[in-house]
Parts: structure tokens; C-alpha cells; sequence
């Protein structure tokens, strides 16, 4: 049976045994999805920019995808305009080599990860949790951010609300509540557009108002205004307009001025044409 000559065969040899499927190494798998872009599956370059579900990416890529949707993975489908990603504020890990070249003569600790967080200094290698704000795009641990409670960001200082934490790579439950919050994003983003439309349009209607108010003053003040002892009766204009209106009964006219008229008494007395407007009853 081909075991001549004092040979001792094993069992794996003789008895074919069903193989194990190959498992990923957790640990690579984990350097690779923080190190490289979602799109290109390239290193990341900055400037890096992170989406409402966490996952990170070169903007140059992004940019390229927007141009050219169909380069877009699935993974990235959900990214319509630049305003459905978020510019990441990093804290570059002093500790990190891995842009140095490589030496024969030294060893080259691969497992260091290029940022940290600002607050307690972990790295960001996928073994703790990491997180964004989207209010301010600072990057820091969800450990620091559940030690230090606080309204405003340990890094800028800008506030946020709870909506606003993206985790990085978010996975399972994780995932989910990301997709949640960014869902309660768009509605709050939309409520504030609509009452600062209607803020414009009020502030509008307030500036016309007090444009035709003034208007109006400058109209009342050009217009002569009666006194309020004067009734429109004793107006002399009003007088004068009127059928039996006589200037030889007007006690405000002057004699020279009556003397015009043939209704004054000295036209009785005239026996030629008037010196000022020619009479042709006297010639």
C-alpha cells in the first residue's frame, strides 16, 4: 500500500480531514479600516474628513467620487454634496515613526498608530472607541468625552449637543444610533433654515413699515396744516371759492386793492378808464 520501507504515515496523510476556514487577523483587519480611506482603500491623506456614520476618508477621494458617482463604493453611497462630510480635527501621536524609513539596524514598532486623543492620549487604533463632533469636527476618545462631561469640546471649547458625537467605524448598535442621530440632524438643520427665512422676511416687513412711515411724515410735513381754532369755514381760501364771495366785503383787503374793482364806492366817482386795467364803461 506504499508504506515499504518502515515508513509511518500520519493521519492527516491517510484520513482526509475537512479544512478550517481561514480567519482574519482582528488586529490587521483593524489597523487597516483606521489607517486607510473607505473609498480608495488607500492610506489615508489629509486633509481626512469622517461622515455622519463614522467611517473615514481621504477628501481628495471624496471630492473624485462626488465628481465620478460611479467610483462611489456602497459604503460611501449616502455622500450626496461636501456638506454630508465633516473636516477632522487630529491630534498627531508624537510617538509615530511611520513616515521614517525603515532601518536594517533598528526595530520599527508598526502596531503605533499616527494620532491620539488630545485629553488622556490613547491612540487611535481601533482597540478603544474614538468619536467626532460634528459641530466642531474635533476627534477625541469616547473615554474622555464620558470621564470629562461637558457641554463644550476639550479641544475648542465650542459647544455641542449629544446628537453631535459620530463614533468612528461604528459598528452593530452603534451603527443604528449613528444613522439615528444624523436623521435628527438633518430635521434640526432644516427647523433652523425655515425660522431664519422667517426671521429675514419679518425683519423685511419691518424695515418696509418704517420706510413708508417716514415717507408718510415727510408727505404730513410738506402738506399746510389748518390750526385747530380755524374751522374750514373761516379758511380765506375756502372764502374765496365760494359764488357770493365779494372783495368789497372782504375785511382783510386793502383799500388800494378794492379800488380796483368797479364795486368799490370810488368807481362811482371815475370818469375815465381805471389806471390799472382798462374800463371800457368809461370811454
Amino acid at each position: 500500500m506504499g508504506c515499504d520501507g518502515g515508513t509511518i504515515p500520519r493521519r492527516d496523510e491517510l484520513v482526509r480531514v475537512k479544512k478550517k476556514p481561514e480567519q482574519k487577523d482582528k488586529d490587521a483587519e483593524l489597523a487597516f479600516k483606521w489607517r486607510h480611506c473607505t473609498i480608495r482603500q488607500l492610506p489615508l491623506q489629509s486633509p481626512i474628513v469622517g461622515c455622519s456614520l463614522g467611517r473615514l476618508y481621504s477628501k481628495e477621494s471624496v471630492l473624485e467620487g462626488l465628481l465620478d458617482r460611479n467610483t462611489l463604493p456602497e459604503s460611501a453611497v449616502h455622500i450626496k454634496n461636501l456638506k454630508d462630510v465633516k473636516n477632522l480635527t487630529l491630534t498627531p501621536n508624537p510617538a509615530f515613526d511611520g513616515d521614517k524609513a525603515e532601518k536594517g539596524d533598528g526595530y520599527n514598532d508598526g502596531g503605533k498608530s499616527p494620532y491620539i486623543c488630545p485629553v488622556i492620549g490613547l491612540e487611535m487604533n481601533g482597540k478603544y472607541k474614538f468619536c467626532f463632533l460634528w459641530s466642531c469636527g474635533c476627534v477625541m476618545s469616547e473615554r474622555a468625552l464620558k470621564e470629562v462631561k461637558s457641554a463644550l469640546c476639550h479641544k475648542c471649547q465650542q459647544p455641542f449637543e449629544e446628537t453631535d458625537i459620530v463614533i468612528l467605524n461604528a459598528e452593530g448598535n452603534d451603527l443604528d444610533l449613528m444613522k439615528e442621530r444624523a436623521g435628527i440632524r438633518k430635521s434640526n438643520q432644516k427647523k433652523s433654515k425655515k425660522k431664519k427665512l422667517d426671521d429675514s422676511e419679518s425683519t423685511e416687513e419691518k424695515k418696509t413699515d418704517e420706510v413708508s412711515k417716514k415717507k408718510i411724515k415727510k408727505e404730513d410735513k410738506l402738506i399746510p396744516k389748518l390750526n385747530t381754532n380755524e374751522t374750514k369755514a373761516d379758511d380765506p381760501a375756502y372764502k374765496k371759492a365760494k359764488s357770493n364771495y365779494s372783495v368789497a366785503k372782504d375785511p382783510k383787503a386793502t383799500e388800494v386793492f378794492k379800488s380796483i374793482f368797479t364795486t368799490h364806492k370810488s368807481a362811482t366817482e371815475q370818469d375815465k378808464a381805471h389806471w390799472v386795467t382798462y374800463n371800457p364803461f368809461y370811454n
